[in-house]
């Protein structure tokens, strides 16, 4: 594609930035394609419960709010009120108003769904091993955790937003 700019700034990625790009569109959504289908051949929880489990187990009374929960997950309101139903029909969460505060709502894993997730988790452990750490040398594990905390934290900043992608994008 020929080289166009705005403002005076080449607009295209070069050749090496866009193979790179394209390397990780690819090796992401092939990790999660087959992390998933670990889980869903293999193991009680679907990766999306698994770690939304993961969330609440971290948390004190293994409670959090929705809201929060969803800004964690980087999911919608709406999917995740989805995920946690299906889960509270199976016992692993609950829904409760959050104290003080009428319109809040809280998600609190129950004992089922701590069980669900000690008896899943050395599977997807062993995944995660399999599927990526062992296919980096330890440098480049440790580079690739520095690396998407930076990318995680500028696509927040940015928000998905018309001025928050204004801002790192013009």
């Amino acid at each position: 594609m020929a080289a166009q700019t705005v403002e005076g700034r080449d607009i295209w990625l070069s050749e090496e930035q866009q193979g790179s790009w394209r390397h990780y569109l690819e090796g992401t959504a092939r990790f999660v394609e087959a992390l998933s289908s670990v889980h869903d051949r293999t193991l009680t929880l679907s990766l999306g419960e698994y770690s939304l489990l993961v969330q609440l187990s971290e948390a004190p009374d293994r409670t959090m709010r929705m809201s929060t929960l969803a800004d964690g997950l980087v999911l919608s309101r709406s999917r995740l009120t989805h995920t946690v139903a299906r889960m509270e029909a199976r016992g692993l969460v609950e829904r409760r108003a959050a104290e003080g505060d009428r319109r809040g709502v809280n998600c609190t894993m129950t004992d089922n769904g701590y069980a669900a997730l000690v008896v899943a988790a050395p599977g997807h452990v062993a995944a995660v091993r399999r599927i990526m750490v062992e296919a980096l040398e330890p440098e480049e594990f440790a580079m690739l955790g520095r690396i998407m905390a930076k990318v995680a934290a500028s696509s927040k900043d940015a928000g998905g937003t018309e001025e928050g992608l204004a801002a790192h994008c013009d």
